[in-house]
């Protein structure tokens, strides 16, 4: 079975955690443990992540520099991409004792310049802020911002990914056998210019979409969203609170989800699902649970 688990923020950063390398590495071994337990069980492995934390802290070291001198979004989410990916693929290599070969991607997806997105930011990223300081950075840098729980933070053009042109070489690399770290990010957004080239645009796609959209492409059997949430609830944050197991696409479509958190992850089940895969939402530690149906929920074409 050929299984694409993207991996929500808290493998990389908790909320409240400091952004050091050495946090993230941490939490990098942990995640590790998991993903080669899916391998380990016989499946083969693509792997994504998210990078709102990171590539927001690049954007605030970019604006001590000149504004014609600092990098632009598409540019930043390739750092990230490199960084993080860099310290999954090493830990994700150790955990499996390197039995098997992990690398790393760099993934283009292509986006549509006309994504109504670019002119309603809602992507988070970047740190948290009490609302009065994030005021003052936004009206300093000519941020967005939104509010993110009890805390603000900067909101930046999240455009549906349309084209991973990528794919080639991913399905290269699968077919020897190799573990493979890519679209970190929701990958680097790209336009694609009327003779074929491609240039890159400020903006951040997001993770689940993104993994929704590769998995597809890639005709994958399973897609796993994995965060630090055991199931998908109905009634969430009620007295009625309740986990649901299995869920067809019609029934996950009909649930009320917030859109900043459990939302993304369930359109993106219902995107891959509604194609003819599997898709699993839950907890990390639960990967190869979820896949047999014994944790986390799961969603269907029905």
């Amino acid at each position: 079975m050929l299984v694409v688990a993207a991996l929500g923020g808290n493998a990389l950063l908790k909320r409240g955690e400091p952004l050091t390398a050495a946090v993230q590495r941490k939490n990098v071994q942990v995640a590790a443990r998991s993903l080669a337990a899916i391998v380990r069980a016989g499946h083969d492995l693509v792997v994504t992540h998210g990078n709102g934390p990171q590539v927001g802290l690049l954007a605030l070291q970019g604006a001590s520099y000149k504004p014609d001198e600092a990098y632009p979004l598409d540019v930043l989410g390739a750092e990230t991409e490199g960084m993080i990916g860099y310290m999954i693929e090493q830990e994700l290599e150790n955990a499996l004792e390197h039995d098997r070969p992990v690398a790393t991607l760099l993934t283009q997806v292509v986006v549509d310049p006309e994504d109504p997105a670019f002119g309603k930011p809602t992507k988070f990223v970047g740190p948290v802020y009490e609302r009065e300081e994030a005021e003052r950075k936004a009206e300093g840098a000519g941020w967005t911002i939104a509010q993110d729980g009890d805390k603000w933070r900067r909101v930046v053009p999240s455009p549906k990914p349309l084209e991973i042109p990528d794919l080639r070489v991913l399905q290269l690399l699968l077919a020897q056998g190799v573990v493979v770290v890519c679209t970190g990010g929701g990958g680097i957004p790209v336009l694609r210019r009327e003779d074929g080239s491609m240039v890159g645009i400020e903006a951040v796609i997001d993770k689940d979409a993104a993994s929704a959209l590769l998995a597809r492409q890639l005709g994958a059997d399973a897609l796993l969203l994995l965060t630090d949430v055991t199931a998908v609830y109905r009634d969430f944050g009620t007295d009625q609170a309740a986990p649901v197991p299995e869920l067809t696409v019609s029934q996950a479509q009909a649930l009320d989800m917030p859109a900043g958190s459990m939302g993304p992850k369930l359109q993106a089940a219902c995107e891959f699902a509604g194609a003819g895969g599997l898709s699993g939402i839950g907890r990390l530690q639960d990967a190869v649970a979820i896949l047999d149906g014994s944790a986390g929920t799961r969603v269907s074409a029905g």
